[in-house]
This record gives structure tokens, C-alpha cells and sequence, in this order.
């Protein structure tokens, strides 16, 4: 069975950590052996942290979403650089600029998520950046800081063959979710193609996005599987060559030991 590591979950969302036990059982069961659990704001970054603590092959991003962008102050960034000091807590994120949505007003996400890249060179930790319809602002944003700024990760990437183009140009990853699986999503599917395979992750972004055959219903890791399964066919590789270079990629970008132990832990 191939290892594959889901790079993107929510686990301390209620579609999944009211039965994680049952969803990291069938992660395994998939061959999903590592997952990164990502925060989105404090207190779900609190959560994530303390699910990686307690179970083997998990490890956490801290940080906050465009969506819950606000005014960073000192206090808050105290908080985020207390929990990146914590074992297996391997990056600052999903923080990023959201056009799509707005939930935000776009000078407070742009902020935040500077002083969040700031604070990633600071501690000497990759980036998980969250962007939607927002990419001039974000090359504009990050462009400076990028000499400082460690090899980072452009998750659910969605933009087109000249962003993707760009974004590899500065050293980044990008980060395939189970959408490359549906049927009209024929630029994603275009940068799969086109992509070295040194540069690309996979990932579900669960409890969203499930991808086909599961589509419109919860997402898990278990189901990165049938997104590497579409990499390989797009590419015309075999799933043991996407799970290996994915992996090594999400190893590497994240600093994440590839001898560290057996599979995710069951908990009572």
C-alpha cells in the first residue's frame, strides 16, 4: 500500500473530531500516514495543537485565516509564537487574503497576514498561505520578505498555469486538494500537468471539499488516496510515484522527520 500524507485537514472541526478515532483509524487503513492539522484562528490553533500532541503522525500549523483576519497586536502574536515552540507544531498558517468571500475588509487581511509572514521569518518556519482571487496583493505582500521567508506552501492552490508559473519561480509548493478530481476543473488540472512533481502536496482541506467519488459530503484524510490516484492519472505516472514525491515534498517543506513513529495513535 502507498504512504501518502495529507498536508491540509481540519481536525478540530466537529464533522471530525467528534469521531477522530474512527477517522484517523480509516486514514490508515487508506495509507494516509501523516496529517497536518491546520489552525484558523487562536483557539482553533490551541485545538490543533493539542490533537498533534496527542497522537503520533500529527502535526499542527498555527495561525489565522483570512476570513477571521483582525488588527494582529503584540499579544496575539505572543500567543502564536508560544504555541510554534511546541513539539510538532510545524508552520504559521492558514493565513493568506480571501477576495472571493470578503469576510474581512481587505487592508485588515493584508495586514494580518504580513505580520504573520514577519513572524514566520522570525521563528524560521514555512507558511501555509490561503488564497482566493487575491493573487497580485499576495506577490505584492510577500515579494519583499520573500529572501527571509523559508519554502512555504500555497494550499488548495486555484489559481491559473501563470500563477502557479510565478509562485514556483519563488520556491513555493503547491498544495492539490480532491477539486483537481471534478470534472470541469480543467486549469487545476493543467498545473498538475505542468508542475514538477518536486513541488506539488496533496491534501483534502477536510471536512471540505471531498472529491469525487465522495463529493458533497464530510471530507477526510482518507480520502487523499482518490486525489493522488487523479495526479497519477493526469500525470501518467503510477500512485506509488505521486505518493512518494508528495511525501518526500510535504517531509522536506515542512522539516519533518521521515524515520519519526508508527501511525497515528488511537486514543481513548
Amino acid at each position: 500500500m502507498c504512504s501518502l500524507i495529507d498536508t491540509h485537514a481540519h481536525l478540530d472541526f466537529p464533522e471530525l473530531s467528534t469521531d477522530l478515532r474512527h477517522v484517523l483509524q480509516r486514514a490508515r487503513e487508506a495509507g494516509v500516514r501523516t496529517i497536518i492539522t491546520i489552525g484558523i484562528d487562536i483557539q482553533s490553533s490551541r485545538r490543533a495543537v493539542a490533537i498533534a500532541q496527542a497522537h503520533d503522525r500529527i502535526h499542527a500549523v498555527v495561525g489565522i485565516h483570512p476570513h477571521d483576519a483582525f488588527i494582529l497586536d503584540d499579544e496575539s502574536l505572543d500567543v502564536l509564537r508560544t504555541l510554534l515552540r511546541r513539539d510538532r507544531v510545524v508552520a504559521v498558517g492558514e493565513a493568506g487574503l480571501d477576495y472571493y468571500r470578503n469576510r474581512q475588509p481587505r487592508p485588515i487581511q493584508q495586514q494580518c497576514l504580513r505580520r504573520q509572514i514577519e513572524l514566520a521569518c522570525e521563528v524560521k518556519r514555512p507558511m501555509v498561505f490561503h488564497v482566493r482571487e487575491a493573487f497580485d496583493d499576495f506577490f505584492e505582500i510577500v515579494t519583499p520578505l520573500r529572501s527571509l521567508l523559508e519554502p512555504s506552501v500555497l494550499h488548495c492552490f486555484s489559481g491559473s498555469w501563470e500563477v502557479a508559473a510565478r509562485a514556483l519561480d519563488m520556491g513555493f509548493y503547491l498544495s492539490i486538494p480532491g477539486t483537481v478530481t471534478f470534472s470541469k476543473a480543467e486549469t487545476l488540472q493543467e498545473v498538475v500537468r505542468r508542475a514538477p512533481m518536486e513541488r506539488l502536496l496533496l491534501e483534502t482541506d477536510a471536512p471540505y471539499l471531498a472529491p469525487v467519488p465522495y463529493r458533497g459530503k464530510v471530507n477526510e484524510p482518507a480520502y487523499v488516496a482518490h486525489t493522488a490516484a487523479k495526479v497519477a492519472g493526469l500525470r501518467g505516472i503510477s500512485l506509488e510515484e505521486v505518493a512518494r514525491h508528495t511525501s518526500m515534498n510535504a517531509l522536506r517543506v515542512f522539516g519533518i522527520p521521515d524515520g519519526e513513529g508508527g501511525h497515528a495513535e488511537e486514543q481513548p
